[in-house]
């Protein structure tokens, strides 16, 4: 890929993921968006959220928003709010707090001796005085180098690139879809009268009921329930779901499980408020890290500890595996059956898929097959994407033939 292909697709996924969270930008906005910058050739990130902010945005409550998929974007290499109040005197990158700096900043930082380090070459020196080393990379090449792994599997990620990857996905947006709540909630267009509030409201009006206070049921965030295989063949995927589960868990209190030869409940150690100890927690709760895979067991533990209680029903429920089963993938057909009756959806989630020559004839996938509505690889960035879109357009499961209900030998 070129590097005019690549900013073009960066300019045109930053207005889409613009255009997702409620801002209405259209493609003459982002071509706008993309000529300035061509135009302007910027080569700090303030320079280019700027840009974008003038090209893209067109009212005050729209700032909130963009400030978020911005950082999404460029790879989170400055604090858009230390600079977006004056336009006149940027802050220079250096001035990010250390727990928010990148890797590769702290490291430029700590090289240099100093934490004040200028992004550009002051009025009394020239540009070609500086060292091509010292020089700040390009906020361009940083967004294309972005640009660059949301298509490369997990598998074949450098460390950079998934420290790299684990800033991306601490900002994807997580939106659970909502459910029909019992409690009745005033409304503008609702469907049942309030007797009360309207009564209450006629005292102004001589007793005349001339405003009808109307009432409906509210709406409340589905439950999401993240079920992740953590054995040998998954080891390279695993550090990457565990990123996603505990995203899930701080942003929508979902339930996080782990399996490979038992299942192992995460939900406590990853609420840890720093990244590090939840992890490192995670780790030692789960002794069965890169072993054997018992998928058909780890299930039914799951459906006789947790879900028949109450976690599984009506939850969207994920499930990240390659479907390699050790022992019976008819144990593995039951258990997705049952866990089917209880779910509003099933998500399975297998790296596997994205191969052009992938058929789901493994005996422990083949088995779970028929009880998933949404089956999607979730291999690389761009993947895991569909994932959050899967998550977010979770429908109710519609029962299928009894002919596909019938679990495979």
């Amino acid at each position: 890929m070129d590097a005019d292909e690549a900013f073009g697709r960066l300019v045109a996924s930053f207005g889409h993921l613009l255009h997702a969270a409620g801002v209405p930008v259209t493609p003459e906005k982002s071509i706008r968006f993309g000529s300035a910058v061509l135009l302007a050739q910027p080569r700090r990130v303030d320079e280019v959220y700027w840009l974008g902010r003038v090209t893209l945005l067109t009212a005050r409550d729209q700032v909130e928003t963009y400030d978020r998929v911005f950082r999404q974007v460029f790879e989170g290499l400055v604090d858009v709010a230390s600079f977006r109040g004056d336009s006149a005197n940027p802050a220079p990158a250096s001035s990010v707090p250390e727990g928010e700096r990148s890797p590769q900043a702290s490291e430029r930082a700590g090289e240099s001796g100093q934490g004040n380090r200028p992004t550009s070459a002051t009025p009394g020196e020239s540009a070609e005085g500086h060292d091509d080393e010292g020089e700040e990379p390009s906020v361009l090449a940083a967004a294309s180098a972005t640009e660059r792994i949301s298509d490369r599997d997990f598998a074949t990620c450098t460390e950079e690139e998934l420290a790299l990857l684990r800033r991306l996905i601490d900002q994807l947006p997580l939106v659970p879809p909502p459910r029909t709540g019992r409690r009745l909630r005033r409304h503008p267009s609702g469907t049942r009268l309030d007797v009360r509030g309207t009564l209450r409201k006629a005292h102004r009006t001589a007793g005349d009921p001339v405003d009808m206070i109307l009432r409906r049921k509210a709406e409340r965030p589905r439950r999401v329930v993240l079920i992740a295989d953590v054995s040998g063949s998954m080891e390279p995927y695993a550090r990457v779901y565990l990123h996603l589960m505990r995203g899930a868990v701080q942003a929508l209190g979902a339930e996080a499980f782990v399996f490979a030869t038992r299942l192992t409940r995460l939900t406590r150690a990853l609420a840890a408020a720093h990244p590090d100890v939840a992890y490192r927690k995670a780790v030692v709760s789960a002794p069965d890290w890169s072993g054997g895979t018992r998928i058909g067991r780890a299930l039914a533990d799951f459906l006789d500890q947790f879900g028949r209680r109450g976690m599984a029903r009506g939850a969207v429920v994920v499930i990240v595996s390659d479907g390699w089963e050790i022992e019976s993938p008819e144990l593995v057909g039951e258990s997705m059956q049952r866990l089917a009756r209880l779910a509003h959806h099933v998500i399975w989630v297998n790296p596997r898929k994205a191969a052009e020559s992938y058929e789901p004839l493994v005996g422990g996938m083949a088995a779970a097959l028929p009880f998933v509505d949404t089956f999607v690889s979730g291999h690389s960035m761009r993947a895991l994407e569909d994932v959050m879109e899967a998550i977010r357009t979770a429908t109710e499961r519609t029962p299928a033939p009894p002919s596909r209900r019938r679990v495979p030998a």
